[in-house]
């Protein structure tokens, strides 16, 4: 017989928990620890703004008391899985192929066809993430505001569309403009995407979750190749009777795909469990239940000032920022140049096309693989930055091989460790959807997080200047001393949230700490909720 699961209850935090009293005063706290006093959870635990879980609780309470075995949980974890997974996988990996199309479009005679000359091409490229940076905080409101995933799958369709123009334009302001509005609507997918993770999966589930869904850039890379490629050969010995050229078909059978795609997702994902059609009422139920031990719910749609007051003032929030940048740079320039840099070790067009392929596979391995681990021994950042040596070896590769033809497979196998590089930047994003708490201060956190992402970006391309092609050295040195910085930057935000479970644990065993029933769906933020334990 299974062990019976009372997943009502939450799970002892090193303290004896205890009924609810009056507030009790706790003394000052010390210099450098974080402010949390039982006045202040009180304060904010305020049942009528609270999270959508508390009130669905109060109209099930007896149903959400009984106990569900382990065989139970994993049963409804695999349905959760196969209705939700398959929809985050594969727009996650379109929102990749839609933005980086340009790149294989580069060598397909775009950059001919639409007189881009210099730099041209650069700012093109980072035109994507200028639009992506002016609509990333409104966007985020609006992720709290409106249905979530009607939200989400809104803007995928308008992206699928908006690939599709880029079919039509003739030269460097249609394109910049264009670019501009792909941006725009790609900004909902990451921050969207952390939030249905933190909705639905538990704590030591989100990493896993999140580097598989992410991991789809490199299954998008793959078809993305293999699509191009196609097209390209294709084209060339069968030239189309209207008279587009491979780069506009391209760009068309992409972004239609897309739109299609966006429009499964209207009708297929829910907003939360509330109304999630694949799930019994009583799934429902234990669905909500079973992420009770993540100290947060699933969604409150009130703004609340003092939750984006606390995450402008969080200092790991912005060493969290500063990674982004540092992170990104290399990812901006790299994403957009691929395949001209594979072309600069000494292959063709269209080879450079199929090369490009087997980054995929890295990515793919490299995310999933210490996504697990990282899951699995309890420690996202420390084994994410597996892949940021190893992308650093790749890089030193590419930068002290030269271009003859004894050394070019030697490039291209640094150019696939580079492509381990993501998994920082992954188990970061994981780490907003675990780690940060409180509606109002996550989707704040998500969109300065992507904000410092498109910075960083649009900085990247700009470091591959025109005149150090073909073989771009001062780009390559400036990502191999990013790289540095990076892993120093992870290691602080390691330790300052291993700090802070040490400054609560205290905190909770000093006489007098209470906490309130339900306290972990009265939507308060991980700072002042002491139940709240980072994940590492």
């Amino acid at each position: 017989m299974d062990e019976k699961i009372d997943l009502a209850q939450s799970p002892p935090l090193s303290k004896k928990d205890t009924p609810h009293t009056q507030n009790q005063s706790l003394p000052d706290e010390e210099v450098g620890s974080i402010a949390v006093y039982p006045e202040a959870v009180l304060k904010h635990a305020d049942a009528a703004n609270a999270d959508e879980a508390l009130t669905f609780f109060q109209a099930h309470a007896q149903e959400a008391a009984a106990a569900m075995t382990p065989a139970e949980n994993k049963r409804l974890l695999r349905k959760i899985d196969r209705n939700l997974m398959p929809l985050l996988c594969i727009v996650y990996g379109l929102n990749f192929l839609d933005k980086t199309t340009v790149s294989y479009a580069s060598i397909m005679g775009f950059k001919k066809d639409t007189h881009l000359i210099g730099q041209d091409y650069s700012w093109v490229a980072s035109m994507f993430y200028f639009g992506y940076l002016a609509w990333e905080w409104p966007t985020n409101y609006l992720l709290q505001r409106l249905p979530l995933a009607k939200w989400s799958a809104v803007n995928v369709i308008l992206w699928g569309l908006m690939l599709c123009c880029m079919a039509a334009v003739h030269n460097f302001g249609q394109a910049m403009a264009v670019r501009f509005l792909l941006g725009v609507f790609e900004a909902a997918v990451s921050p969207g995407f952390a939030l249905f993770t933190s909705q639905w999966y538990t704590m030591n589930e989100q990493g896993t979750r999140v580097a598989i869904w992410f991991s789809f850039n490199g299954v998008a890379q793959i078809v993305g190749g293999f699509v191009a490629y196609g097209i390209a050969v294709g084209t060339e010995n069968h030239p189309l009777a209207s008279g587009l050229k491979a780069w506009q078909l391209l760009f068309m059978v992409i972004g239609f795909f897309t739109a299609f795609v966006g429009g499964l997702f209207l009708y297929f994902m829910p907003d939360s469990q509330l109304n999630a059609r694949f799930l019994t009422p009583h799934e429902q139920v234990m669905a909500i239940e079973r992420i009770r031990v993540n100290q947060q719910g699933i969604g409150n749609k009130h703004f609340k000032k003092y939750q984006f007051i606390e995450a402008l003032t969080d200092p790991v929030v912005w060493a969290i920022c500063f990674f982004a940048i540092v992170t990104n740079i290399p990812n901006g320039g790299i994403t957009n140049y691929f395949s001209q840099l594979i072309v600069s070790f000494g292959f063709t067009s269209q080879q450079s096309l199929l090369l490009g392929t087997p980054g995929g596979v890295v990515e793919i391995v490299s995310l999933v693989g210490l996504g697990i681990l990282g899951d699995r021994y309890r420690n996202r950042l420390l084994f994410s930055l597996v892949g940021t040596v190893t992308a650093f070896v790749g890089m030193l590769l590419i930068t002290v091989l030269d271009n003859s033809s004894s050394h070019r497979v030697g490039r291209l196998i640094g150019y696939y460790m580079m492509q381990a590089s993501a998994a920082p930047f992954v188990a970061m994003l994981s780490l907003i959807a675990t780690n940060i708490a409180g509606w109002t201060k996550k989707t704040t956190v998500a969109a300065l997080y992507l904000i410092f992402y498109c910075v960083g970006n649009i900085i990247g391309p700009q470091v591959f200047r025109n005149k150090d092609a073909p073989e771009y050295r001062p780009a390559e040195i400036t990502i191999l001393s990013l790289a540095g910085v990076c892993i120093a930057n992870v290691l602080f935000i390691y330790w300052w949230w291993r700090r802070q479970n040490t400054i609560k644990a205290a905190k909770r065993a000093e006489p007098g700490y209470t906490r309130i029933d339900g306290q972990e769906f009265y939507d308060l933020t991980d700072r002042e909720n002491l139940e709240f334990v980072y994940s590492l």
